[in-house]
């Protein structure tokens, strides 16, 4: 039941890379569309966890694997440039990119902070991960 909770929790948060989440006051994330790599990820993850509860434990496998492949994706666009430093040019893209989303450390001139959507995104899928191999 708790992966369930995680894994809808998860699909929900990520579904904010194809839709943006936004209000008058604040944007939580910029939505692509359903034209993009990020809704690929998206299907792989809900066929992931469709097999997971339909034909275990190959789903458990499948869902690992793309659990895995997309937190490994993440680090390299994110938490990679924060521990080991950013080109000025990808630090001032990143920057623009997400000038205007929602953040709980500011952005930096010399480093890259990931934004709040981006944050809680790679700790749920890290949840996700955790409770996968937790399961018997």
């Amino acid at each position: 039941m708790i992966s369930l909770v995680a894994q809808l929790a998860l699909w929900i948060w990520f579904f904010g890379c194809i839709k943006s989440y936004k209000t008058s006051k604040w944007i939580l994330s910029k939505g692509v569309g359903i034209k993009s790599a990020e809704f690929v990820v998206l299907c792989l993850f809900t066929t992931g966890v469709v097999l997971y509860h339909a034909v275990y434990p190959v789903g458990k496998w499948f869902l690992l694997f793309v659990l895995s492949c997309w937190i490994i994706v993440q680090f390299f666009c994110h938490w990679y440039f924060t521990i080991f430093g950013v080109s000025e040019k990808k630090l001032k893209g990143y920057n623009e990119c997400f000038s205007d989303t929602v953040r709980f450390i500011p952005a930096s001139d010399t480093k890259l902070i990931p934004d709040l959507y981006h944050t809680i995104l790679h700790i749920l899928i890290l949840i996700n991960i955790v409770l996968i191999f937790l399961q018997r």
